[in-house]
């Protein structure tokens, strides 16, 4: 695989992340660059990691992972997205309450891995291909720390625009990326 065909695979694969991590810098309350760039870094590291998951597992279960990967995806997306709409719902009616200024680590790297199932089996059809997989995935990984990161910084700003909405937003966006997944592998719903 050259050079060109790489860029374009890494930020083809970082396009859900990047899409989540609007949302997710919109829920929060002015993310700073540093909250941003932990997110980029987190998504990064799991979008670089999963490509080699997959090409490791290679030809041994690649008809399984390329069976269930869209359903895990849309699963986790979608109890990650109606989570995030629920609690924009409810809403915090505490007028004094300290808004939220950081995800956990844990939700942003569940979040990571829902977006990143299909780096895993890319990294199978990876494997069957010549290419310097350990370039590839850092490639990913890369594309994808970008992408998040300016991701929450675009988040940052539409956040204020919708106030307590962008919450419910970002959900609304997470779970319509896993209906995208399983649109993807599965075809139509209607």
């Amino acid at each position: 695989m050259n050079l060109s065909a790489t860029v374009i695979l890494a930020f083809g694969m970082s396009m859900d992340a990047f899409a989540a991590s609007i949302g997710k810098g919109a829920a929060l309350h002015k993310p700073r660059f540093r909250e941003a760039f932990r997110t980029g870094l987190i998504f990064g590291a799991v979008e670089a990691i999963t490509p080699l998951i997959g090409w490791g597992i290679g030809l041994l279960a690649s008809k399984f992972i390329m069976e269930w990967d869209h359903w895990v995806a849309f699963a986790l997306l979608f109890v990650l997205g109606s989570r995030m709409v629920y609690e924009g719902w409810k809403g915090n009616h505490d007028e004094n309450a300290e808004p939220v200024r950081r995800h956990g680590f844990w939700l942003l790297v569940t979040t990571a891995i829902a977006t990143s199932l299909d780096a895993m089996a890319i990294g199978v059809g990876l494997a069957f291909l010549q290419v310097n997989i350990l370039h590839t995935a850092m490639a990913i990984g890369l594309a994808t720390m970008i992408m998040a990161t300016l991701g929450m910084m675009i988040g940052r700003f539409i956040g204020p625009l919708l106030g307590k909405r962008a919450e419910i937003l970002g959900g609304v966006v997470l779970i319509g990326i896993g209906f995208s997944i399983l649109h993807e592998h599965i075809g139509p719903f209607f």
